[in-house]
């Protein structure tokens, strides 16, 4: 039974080691299969489509297109909890980011052709550790 073990051990560790850097080289990571990344996967592949009060915020920010998809939705998090992910036609969900220390709370539809960014674009102040809501 020892020299059994002594078999699966010697075979696992190296093999194990071979699979991490063979992963880590092509860029794979097994988080794609978490269902706050898959959300934003496929937000990321759609039109965005922009309520008034939304681009209002964002102008007032400085907030472009290119920004809001690489840095706060691609880095953000979906709080299931407080969005709508079974409606229908179009479920709704709200995004924080970053992960850590949320400073965005983003309310999104996403629809079959695009992503409708809804009015509640909230922006936590850290200087003041308040929140701004339009």
């Amino acid at each position: 039974m020892l020299r059994k073990l002594k078999f699966y051990i010697f075979g696992l560790i190296p093999g194990l080691i071979i699979v991490f850097f063979i992963l880590n080289a092509k860029g794979a990571s097994c988080s794609g299969y978490l269902p706050s990344s898959r959300v934003i996967a496929e937000t990321l592949t759609k039109d965005f489509e922009y309520a008034p009060l939304f681009e209002e915020e964002m102008n007032r920010l400085k907030i472009d297109e290119k920004y809001l998809k690489d840095s706060i939705i691609a880095k953000g998090k979906i709080d299931f909890g407080r969005s709508h992910a079974q409606k229908e036609p179009c479920p709704d969900y709200l995004l924080y980011s970053p992960k850590k220390n949320p400073i965005y709370e983003i309310r999104f539809m996403k629809c079959d052709n695009n992503i409708v960014l809804l009015t509640d674009f909230d922006v936590v102040d850290s200087k003041f550790n308040t929140s701004i809501q339009r």
